[in-house]
């Protein structure tokens, strides 16, 4: 049976879906990759950025030949009236580097997610809320995009706000090794000598744990919608087509 493929930079991002789901190691090209099995879903973590998502999302197609690619994970809010929880269903991906967009059809999609290639500072957000009218942003949905659509795969996102639009994110770019892995001791060390950053990532981590949760129980129902459309008599290419214009993506929490 195909697998509906979920790319991840982080796997705390999904952890809440994927408890007790096999994990399998498989190579490609030449890469290692750790993928989380379930019988209707594949899951795979690429780590940070654009290039670790694209790899990552090339080795799951090659590997896997899924009927539906989606990008989930964390995002920032570029909206004031977005919140650590908030579930977000974009209608529109945009690539920062070049302006490139994809549309996801479908029913209950709202706002537009922009990749940008760095960890979006106060004053960034700002930028990239003005320059593309987005709501939201990260750094990985557009790469997924781009590996799904020179496939010929149905495309989609699911993301949840990770830190609102006046939080000014740590310094995190140098704890990011060039395969997208964070350097989480290193991180550790760093912040634990600098006193006056500790209430920024008590909240930081707080609000990531918050986010984790929301994006967790919402991947739960979508996986059920996704059985539930499976299981029914409508004929597997119109189930597939419901799921992708988001049959489960309800916009904002």
């Amino acid at each position: 049976m195909p697998k509906v493929a979920i790319i991840a930079a982080l796997e705390r991002e999904v952890s809440g879906l994927t408890k007790g789901w096999s994990l399998v190691e498989r190579d490609h090209e030449g890469r290692n990759f750790v993928f989380f099995e379930r019988d209707d879903m594949v899951a795979v973590c690429s780590g940070i950025g654009m290039d670790a998502a694209r790899r990552a999302a090339e080795a799951v197609i090659a590997l896997y030949r899924p009927p539906l690619v989606l990008s989930v994970g964390f995002a920032g809010a570029l909206d004031a009236s977005l919140h650590v929880g908030d579930i977000l269903t974009p209608a529109v991906v945009i690539d920062a580097r070049d302006g490139s967009r994809v549309e996801i059809e479908g029913r209950n999609r709202q706002g537009t997610l922009v990749s940008f290639m760095a960890v979006a500072g106060i004053d960034q957000k700002a930028n990239l809320a003005l320059a593309y009218g987005a709501h939201a942003v990260d750094m990985e949905a557009s790469a997924v995009a781009a590996a799904a659509r020179a496939h010929g795969i149905p495309f989609s996102a699911i993301k949840v706000i990770s830190d609102e639009y006046n939080f000014e994110m740590p310094a995190t770019a140098r704890f990011i090794d060039p395969q997208g892995r964070f350097k989480t001791a290193s991180f550790a060390m760093f912040v634990a000598l600098r006193p006056w950053l500790w209430p920024r990532v008590a909240r930081l981590a707080a609000n990531s744990n918050k986010a984790a949760r929301a994006l967790g129980e919402h991947l739960k129902r979508f996986r059920q919608e996704l059985n539930q459309a499976s299981a029914s008599t409508i004929a597997v290419p119109e189930a597939q087509a419901a799921v992708t214009s988001g049959l489960s993506a309800g916009g904002h929490k």
